[in-house]
């Protein structure tokens, strides 16, 4: 890999750190909601950096795939938290 893709995995490991500490310690079901969709977004955002170090298309179409259906599951927890389900 060349340098800045370097440094930005390592952003990237560092801010997944992060959310994974508010995973485990927050205090309430909505904080860990938010943790959870932060992971999801750092996700699709390391599948894409990976479409672009390997030059590979299918990784921009999973990261698609995985962020549909990130978004569908925060909407259901937040229809969960809202007492609506």
């Amino acid at each position: 890999m060349t340098p800045p893709f370097d440094l930005v995995v390592c952003i990237l490991l560092v801010l997944a750190c992060f959310a994974l500490v508010r995973l485990v310690l927050g205090p309430t079901i909505a904080d860990r909601a938010v943790a959870v969709d932060t992971v999801n977004t750092l996700v699709v955002a390391t599948l894409i950096l990976l479409a672009v170090i390997y030059r590979q298309i299918v990784f921009i179409d999973v990261a698609i795939v995985y962020a549909l259906l990130s978004f569908v599951s925060t909407v259901f927890v937040a229809k969960y938290i809202g007492g609506e389900l």
